[in-house]
């Protein structure tokens, strides 16, 4: 059985995102000493005794599988596909998982520092809790996607694609939007909004009538205006 996905409505106006209800198949558990480049994992449990730190799993396709508790510390999934999977308390610096394509995935209590996902594709994915460090989404092309409940400190967005992207109750610490493309992006929800760069880029996006007022030094900069006493 794969993921289901729940149909998108509207928020006020804006169009929700689809979530993902993966529901996965009685799992094997992984038994192998590390990932093969290529490999193919197809309902496999990978618990916290599998350490992946520094494991070599480009262009590996992962269906239907559980990493719950897993190093990932450095791992290299470039070009990786996870489908209909759910990643559970996974921890590590460095993971390089750019271009890769993460598609009906839950992302839960991750804690991970320097995360490589620039040139990525993620579509319907919910990363709930935990706490991302520097992560990379340069180019990446995000479809349905919800941040919530989760500190993002320093993501770059720079030069992605968000379409029916939500953030809520998390918090977007000097998030760089440069070159940034939206459309049904809510960011109303969010806890604490503070845009290092690209605030420019918030066309496309929904903010609140509050995060508006804290927002409007920004966007008199942007547009040349001195704001004086």
């Amino acid at each position: 059985m794969g993921g289901m996905v729940r149909g998108g409505g509207r928020s006020g106006g804006v169009k929700a995102a689809r979530r993902p209800e993966v529901r996965l198949p009685p799992l094997v558990e992984f038994e192998e000493g590390g990932l093969e480049p290529d490999g193919d994992y197809d309902g496999v449990r990978f618990g916290a005794s599998a350490d992946l730190a520094d494991a070599s799993g480009r262009g590996a396709r992962f269906m239907d599988c559980a990493l719950e508790g897993c190093a990932l510390d450095r791992a290299e999934l470039v070009r990786a596909r996870f489908i209909d999977s759910v990643l559970t308390g996974v921890r590590g610096v460095g993971t390089d998982l750019a271009e890769a394509s993460l598609r009906d995935v839950e992302v839960v209590d991750a804690r991970l520092g320097g995360t490589q996902l620039h040139g990525a594709v993620l579509e319907r994915v919910l990363v709930r809790g935990g706490k991302i460090d520097y992560l990379n989404l340069r180019e990446a092309r995000l479809t349905d996607v919800v941040f919530e409940g989760c500190v993002l400190a320093e993501p770059d967005f720079g030069g992605a694609r968000l379409t029916r992207v939500e953030f809520r109750d998390c918090v977007l610490r000097r998030a760089d939007f440069s070159a940034a493309r939206m459309e049904a992006v809510d960011l109303r929800a969010v806890a604490e909004l503070d845009i290092a760069r690209g605030v420019e880029r918030l066309a496309g996006a929904v903010i609140s009538p509050v995060q508006l007022m804290e927002l409007a030094p920004a966007f008199a900069a942007q547009i040349g205006v001195r704001v004086e006493a």
